[in-house]
């Protein structure tokens, strides 16, 4: 088995191409700028895990794993406009280096050529591959709705943005671990263990995500950290914030939220600590970790096989940047 690091290395020798034509310029250079700026990979390299698992790694494991990470930063692209990012990665967004308008078309080209990587697979595979990714492109839409539904309501409950969470984030990398699975021929019942681990453990890096939002350093971080307040978005440590204060402090922080002072930031932060909001988003950031396990665990493949999967969910939820 190859480690996350060795996988990444395979990976982006295969994917660090130009994945468009040269024309229109300006179309296809914003496409292929946020590629260039890199990325984790985690979720192309999970697909590449994943298959690792029952077969050796072919070519089809590669066509999903380019259609992954597409997919996924064609979402990026839209995201960022939607939520009015100014960095992602600690580069400008596309939408602020070629304008809104040429953004939005780079995203769309992109879901195309996502698609076009789909359908190199080899036809036994194809039919299944097909309906778990378009499944999955569709609940990454549905997710983005209810996040935006979201800073339009006074009140959201944890469910619910679990509920979100899961669509917007996790489903993607648990399609990525089941279509790796899917390649490598395993069974229905590994097929699905493999989703449930990769689904718990998205749950999971979004609640790191969100801490490092708001806490990260923006030199690890590689975002505008305290973007979410400023944003007023609705994340796990605002809603439990909310739940948890006092009359005074949910005061200050509806105050705060409906407004845009200009320690914004700081004053809520300040209230977040107040709450113990980082102790508690790592207990709940241990649950789903533990619940991801619990599926790798249960997946039917020999235990040494399964190590660097295990360390790559002790990496995302370790990580500060």
């Amino acid at each position: 088995m190859h480690s996350f690091t060795e996988l990444s290395t395979l990976f982006e020798k295969d994917f660090n191409r130009r994945h468009f034509p040269l024309n229109p310029v300006n179309l296809y250079d914003a496409a292929q700028y946020i590629l260039r700026i890199g990325g984790k990979r985690v979720r192309p390299v999970s697909v590449l895990m994943a298959h690792e698992l029952f077969e050796e790694i072919n070519a089809d494991a590669f066509y999903a794993a380019n259609a992954v990470e597409l997919f996924h930063n064609f979402s990026l692209i839209h995201d960022d406009i939607m939520d009015k990012a100014p960095l992602r990665r600690g580069m400008e967004t596309v939408h602020t280096k070629y304008g809104e308008d040429t953004a939005l078309l780079a995203g769309d080209v992109m879901l195309v050529a996502a698609y076009e990587e789909i359908n190199k697979i080899d036809f036994s595979k194809l039919h299944s591959i097909l309906i778990l990714f378009s499944k999955t492109a569709k609940e990454v839409c549905e997710g983005q709705q209810l996040d935006m539904d979201f800073e339009k309501k006074e009140m959201v409950a944890i469910e619910e943005y679990l509920q979100m969470i899961t669509l917007k984030t996790s489903v993607l990398l648990a399609a990525s671990m089941k279509m790796g699975a899917i390649i490598g021929g395993a069974s229905q019942g590994n097929q699905n263990h493999l989703y449930e681990f990769g689904k718990n453990l998205g749950i999971a890096f979004q609640i790191q995500d969100d801490y490092l939002d708001a806490f990260g350093d923006p030199e690890k971080f590689g975002k505008q950290v305290g973007g979410d307040i400023l944003t007023n978005k609705k994340t796990f440590l605002l809603i439990h914030a909310l739940t948890v204060a006092n009359d005074k402090q949910r005061a200050d922080l509806n105050s705060l939220m409906q407004g845009n002072v200009v320690d914004k930031v700081a004053k809520v932060l300040v209230i977040y600590e107040e709450c113990k909001v980082g102790e508690w988003a790592d207990a709940l950031k241990e649950k789903y970790f533990n619940l991801a396990m619990k599926h790798l665990e249960e997946t039917a493949v020999m235990e040494s096989r399964k190590i660097e999967l295990k360390n790559l969910a002790q990496y995302l939820l370790q990580r500060e940047s």
